[in-house]
């Protein structure tokens, strides 16, 4: 995703972020600020979330329309069955978030060169992790982490953030055994933020930015 050549609100040390209606047609709302934790549950109640490289400016971002699952929309394969089926690997939540969130930035993000997971990126969200609003889900091959995935849990929607596999299909493990988890807890949807073919198969599906923030607002 790049941002627009033309101006963008800077943010100062004020915790407020500007309307979201005012993003470029990309969706980058903002530039600046910091990463600490009251910003960025913020960013996330507010329907932003952060996403720069390392040589950047931070950059908050709120696109339209917005990527989400419904849990009761979740896709699972023919083939994913039969696999899951085969216990052959075992879904933990918050056994080793920092190995998690280190695997997923050393993958990238899609198409993106490099990683968008910076050391900054790793500390705020660890903190976040120690505060108890940063949860990881880890898939296990014969006591070997192989896969799993980690987001913001906002109590009624989570806002997945990255996921990474060592081996074919991990994470996609992590991934719906997570939403079927979620489910069954009431959660109304996961925020997956920008569609990607990948999560399409999954379920995923574009709605626009108004009906996300309803989400976030009504649910709450």
């Amino acid at each position: 995703m790049k941002s627009q050549h033309i101006p963008v609100p800077i943010l100062t040390r004020r915790l407020l972020f500007p309307p979201v209606t005012q993003a470029t047609s990309e969706g980058l709302l903002a530039v600046g600020g910091d990463l600490s934790t009251d910003r960025l549950m913020l960013a996330y109640r507010s329907g932003v979330f952060p996403w720069f490289s390392d040589d950047s400016l931070l950059l908050w971002w709120s696109p339209d329309p917005r990527a989400v699952l419904f849990p009761n929309k979740l896709k699972v394969s023919r083939s994913m069955r039969r696999l899951l089926q085969k216990d052959r690997f075992r879904v933990t939540r918050n056994r080793n978030f920092t190995e998690v969130i280190t695997h997923c930035a050393r993958v990238g993000r899609g198409e993106q060169e490099g990683t968008w997971i910076t050391e900054r990126m790793l500390q705020a969200y660890g903190e976040l992790h120690n505060l108890g609003y940063a949860v990881s889900y880890e898939v296990w091959e014969d006591n070997k982490l192989v896969g799993g995935l980690y987001g913001i849990d906002l109590g009624h929607v989570f806002c997945g953030e990255s996921m990474f596999s060592l081996v074919s299909n991990a994470s996609k493990v992590a991934f719906i055994h997570m939403v079927r988890e979620l489910e069954v807890q009431g959660y109304t949807c996961i925020d997956c933020q920008v569609y990607s073919q990948h999560l399409g198969t999954l379920g995923a599906e574009e709605i626009p930015r108004e009906a996300f923030l309803e989400i976030l607002t009504n649910s709450g």
